[in-house]
């Protein structure tokens, strides 16, 4: 071990109060947040020999080019650490350009008295740069809109506000790991290719070779044509003579090698028969059967689809270990073009067994919370920037959903507030009545202006909502709930599934939806049925309710959406 180098151990336990300054456990160099986000703002740690590395916000020499200001960000906090370099150590220009990479070495001292920092990096070696040229550099110096950051995707996250969103999402993906994990939920892989649609709304994205094996068949059959009749007839008559051939020495009491070698060609000649029919048979473009597409010579033999939920794969979980969670990436081929849809979106499903709506809406409650909790105890700087930049509010909504407790309400509560209100005067573009899926206007009403917090709606009308939700008495509604916040309206959709036989087969059908993609499913009530229930999170609009971003493309590292699906 070098000198200078701390065991593994301290490394990884690094106390933000001490005057020592961490290594990076795999890299050799001191992430700038371990510099910037002790309590003393780093100035405990004047006098240290260290190497950082990252980009250049902002870059200028000065002293009438003597020495250069930069301003260096690596992604591991908000704030950027300034790097003095004096040009006896390096070519001032190279290093000044937004978005240049440095990797250098020096002694951190204290700033001038007056300044802003408390703590700055004069530059005694740079190690590496990775150079920009500043006319040809995807993002300008000036104020940029997220709408023209979507066109510069692969440049995004070196930007102050999606590289903020990213440490957020990242902090409420560890968050969610965390809650469930501490709840004894197991983590299950669903798949994200399937053959059931689990919303029924049948707007999936559909997974299939047939496209791809008739684009190369048609380019085959050009280079290769197809054998003609009298192709196939030569061949027949190939066979005849050889048969007859094998015929005549078996009569004439030929020796055994020379009738094992005659039939040895006629069973080629067979052979050449059968492949010259099959290939007769190739037609070009998509295989059809009965004038429909014929989808048992597509790759699973059966249609599929890129799922919308793990929901009904993780159940089968659920009925077997008790709890668990899927957490993935599910699509929708929705041509919708609102700031609130996109094609790919991540989803937090946990399944309970054992557990009734009433616990379903207990856990949705307190994994809410728990999430507010931890981005005001791990993620403040970054929701400070957030709240400077896009909505001020946001800290303090998240402080209120953590400490409030969420109203509930039934559907026809919430219908029956919704229609005082518009006696009152309130306007709603979309009508209100018993029996509608409630819109977002709806939604964002109940939270933000009748009850100014978190609000739980249950027992919904079964004609709105999935197959698999339990039918409660009144026969009218189902055991359904839609947990409302302030900002985005619905950010989880749950139930208690409907665990008897015949009344979720008596669905299914109502509904219109074959029964064979489910009767796997079926099958968990046919055996060991047991009371569950579960919940859906969009991971998206967690992240817009906590950051106050508008626009759902701006949260998620690769937006898909009609149109776009970059890199």
């Amino acid at each position: 071990m070098a000198d200078n180098e701390l065991p593994v151990d301290q490394v990884a336990t690094m106390d933000l109060n001490d005057d020592a300054v961490q290594r990076h456990q795999f890299s050799d160099r001191v992430l700038i947040k371990s510099i910037l986000t002790r309590p003393d703002g780093g100035a405990g740690l004047a006098g240290r020999q260290v190497r950082v590395g990252g980009w250049v916000k902002t870059g200028r020499e000065q002293g009438k080019g003597s020495f250069a200001f930069l301003e260096v960000n690596d992604g591991s906090c908000p704030a950027n650490l300034q790097v003095i370099v004096d040009k006896d150590v390096a070519d001032l220009g190279q290093l000044v350009p937004t978005g240049t990479c440095v990797y250098v070495e020096g002694m951190l001292k204290n700033p001038p008295e007056g300044t802003k920092q408390k703590i700055e990096l004069r530059v005694q070696k740079v190690v590496d740069v990775g150079m920009v040229d500043p006319a040809k550099y995807p993002i300008p110096k000036t104020k940029l809109t997220l709408e023209f950051l979507r066109d510069r995707i692969p440049f995004r996250p070196r930007t102050n506000t999606i590289a903020a969103v990213a440490r957020i999402r990242n902090a409420l993906a560890y968050a969610t790991h965390t809650f469930l994990q501490k709840q004894g939920f197991l983590y299950i892989h669903t798949p994200i290719i399937t053959t059931s649609d689990c919303e029924g709304a049948g707007e999936m994205f559909q997974v299939t070779t047939l496209i791809s094996d008739a684009d190369k068949l048609e380019k085959e059959l050009i280079k290769n044509p197809p054998p003609s009749e009298a192709d196939i007839e030569a061949a027949k008559l190939v066979i005849k003579e050889k048969g007859e051939a094998v015929a005549k020495l078996k009569s004439d009491k030929a020796g055994r090698e020379a009738i094992s070698a005659s039939v040895t060609e006629l069973t080629k000649a067979k052979e050449n028969l059968a492949k010259l029919e099959e290939r007769s048979k190739l037609k070009p473009g998509i295989p059809q059967k009965d004038g429909k597409i014929d989808y048992t010579q597509d790759f699973f033999a059966r249609q599929a689809f890129l799922t919308v939920s793990g929901q009904l794969q993780v159940e089968t979980y659920a009925c077997a270990v008790s709890n668990v969670y899927t957490f993935g990436p599910t699509f929708r081929a929705e041509h919708s073009h609102t700031s609130r849809h996109l094609a790919e979106f991540w989803m937090v499903e946990p399944e309970m067994a054992f557990s009734d709506l009433k616990d379903d809406m207990n856990c949705a409650e307190a994994y809410v919370k728990f999430m507010c909790d931890w981005l005001l105890d791990h993620c403040f700087d970054d929701m400070e920037f957030m709240a400077k930049n896009y909505d001020k509010s946001c800290i303090n909504r998240l402080r209120m959903v953590a400490s409030t407790p969420f109203e509930r309400i039934t559907y026809t509560e919430a219908v029956e507030l919704l229609e005082v209100a518009v006696k009152e005067g309130k306007h709603f573009e979309n009508k209100v009545e018993w029996g509608i899926d409630l819109a977002s206007e709806h939604e964002r009403y109940l939270t933000e202006v009748k009850f100014q917090k978190p609000v739980i709606v249950y027992n919904y009308p079964k004609g709105i909502k999935a197959f698999y939700m339990r039918l409660n008495d009144d026969l009218k509604t189902v055991a359904a709930m839609d947990v409302l916040v302030p900002k985005v309206g619905e950010l989880i959709g749950g139930s208690q599934r409907e665990e008897r036989y015949d009344v979720i087969k008596s669905r299914i059908e109502d509904m219109g939806l074959p029964l064979e993609p489910y009767e796997w499913y079926l099958d968990l009530r046919r055996f060991g049925t047991v009371k569950h229930s579960g919940f859906g999170l969009g991971f998206e609009r967690m992240i817009l309710f906590a950051t106050g971003i508008d626009n759902i493309r701006d949260v998620i590292p690769f937006p898909r959406y009609p149109g776009r699906a970059d890199l």
